[in-house]
């Protein structure tokens, strides 16, 4: 038995941690080979593939895999058409599971990424193949559906409140008025950005305010809010998502033309929020603005790792591994909550339909009333994810990644 497994679509700081769950939970099934593709299907369309059986030889390859940030075996942002479109690709993917024996195929990626397995599952199933294929969630977006949550989001949100805390200690030194506006990805869904709630505690005020893609933004209510807060507090930290929109869904982005076009699957590529809103405050008010756009770091800081995110990603990976040795085929493993108080998060697999190509969004409910705060029930929610570290191997002073070359 042969299997392969990709990783595709944005780095976390935890999906190695899946597939270092995938590649123990293969061999500890038996597999002969486990291949890793190079940048994901768009590799593996050139038979691009490594023998991980080569290079995770011992226990300590493989921690330092798990603490290893970004994508080991390299990403992808391939778009696979419909077989009916592009049967021709199809058929050269099956000829290259044949020619190298796989039995089980796993793409460890977010919602594109799972659209790949729904494509290739069905068409599988079309030809009365036997391979089997099989999802594993991946996205600091925190935005599939059916699972609880997503692996790489409880270290991102650990990291997002972190900075956040740190930005607070930064600007309350000064007695002048100001105002920081920190800029944190989502796109659609406001997970990451709410993550800044997580700040607030008994030293530490947290954001000021929070703005999240799930509540029509408005310049009016904005400004309005902000004038309110200075006159009690000078110096004020504010959290947006960099897809927050206005009523009509246009990104705020757009008013300064920051966007940078499409990507391959058609998202807009959005930048500038931060930027453009800082600019508009110190026009409207006259006093000092700075912007903070967080970008990368916000997926790829492993010094700040979420334990309980990287042992679930690892988890995950295995639980994978056991839906495919079960024959199931269409799938992707999933978390599900059993308890919060003691937190108590078991794995299970999904049809990968309920999945693919859908988007799961803050509920409202979990926002208060003026569109600015999260509530107690996402803090219970999020708060076991960012629960303990897991400290990288230090060599020289600095961390030491596991890198393929």
């Amino acid at each position: 038995m042969n299997v392969v497994v990709g990783q595709s679509g944005g780095p976390t700081v935890a999906i190695n941690a899946s597939l270092a769950g995938v590649y123990q939970a293969a061999v500890q099934a038996g597999a002969d080979k486990v291949y890793g593709m190079r940048n994901g299907i768009s590799g593996f369309l050139q038979e691009r593939l490594v023998v991980l059986n080569e290079i995770l030889y011992n226990e300590e390859k493989i921690e330092l895999l798990k603490r290893t940030p970004a994508c080991f075996l390299g990403s992808c942002r391939y778009k696979l058409k419909s077989a009916e479109k592009s049967e021709e690709e199809y058929q050269k993917i099956f000829e290259i599971l044949t020619k190298y024996e796989i039995d089980c195929f796993f793409y460890i990626g977010g919602n594109d990424s799972m659209d790949t397995v729904d494509k290739l599952s069905a068409y599988g199933k079309k030809i009365g193949s036997k391979v089997r294929f099989v999802g594993v969630p991946k996205t600091i977006d925190n935005d599939l559906m059916v699972t609880d949550h997503t692996p790489g989001y409880g270290s991102a949100a650990k990291y997002v409140a972190t900075v956040i805390k740190e930005l607070v200690r930064d600007t309350e030194i000064y007695d002048l008025k100001a105002v920081t506006i920190v800029e944190i990805m989502g796109r659609n869904s406001g997970w990451l950005t709410a993550a800044a709630a997580l700040a607030k505690g008994d030293d530490c005020n947290g954001a000021d305010m929070i703005f999240l893609p799930e509540i029509p933004f408005t310049m009016e209510n904005f400004f309005q809010k902000i004038e309110e807060r200075l006159q009690v507090k000078k110096n004020l930290i504010i959290a947006v998502s960099e897809g927050v929109k206005l009523p009509d869904g246009r990104y705020v982005c757009e008013l300064a033309a920051c966007g940078q076009g499409e990507d391959v699957f058609g998202h807009k590529q959005l930048t500038g929020t931060a930027l453009f809103l800082a600019g508009e405050c110190g026009k409207r008010f006259g006093i000092k603005t700075r912007a903070i756009e967080l970008s990368t770091p916000q997926r790829a800081a492993s010094h700040i790792a979420s334990l309980t995110d990287i042992e679930e990603s690892c988890r995950v990976g295995g639980e994978a591994v056991a839906a495919a040795m079960n024959g199931q085929s269409g799938v992707a493993a999933i978390f599900v909550r059993a308890s919060d108080k003691p937190y108590c998060c078991e794995t299970g697999v999904a049809d990968i339909h309920e999945i693919a190509n859908l988007e799961k969004t803050v509920p409202v409910e979990w926002i208060n009333a003026d569109g600015t705060d999260l509530t107690e029930a996402y803090l219970t929610y999020a708060r076991p994810l960012i629960q303990g570290e897991l400290t990288p191997y230090f060599v020289d002073g600095l961390p030491q990644h596991l890198v393929l070359k």
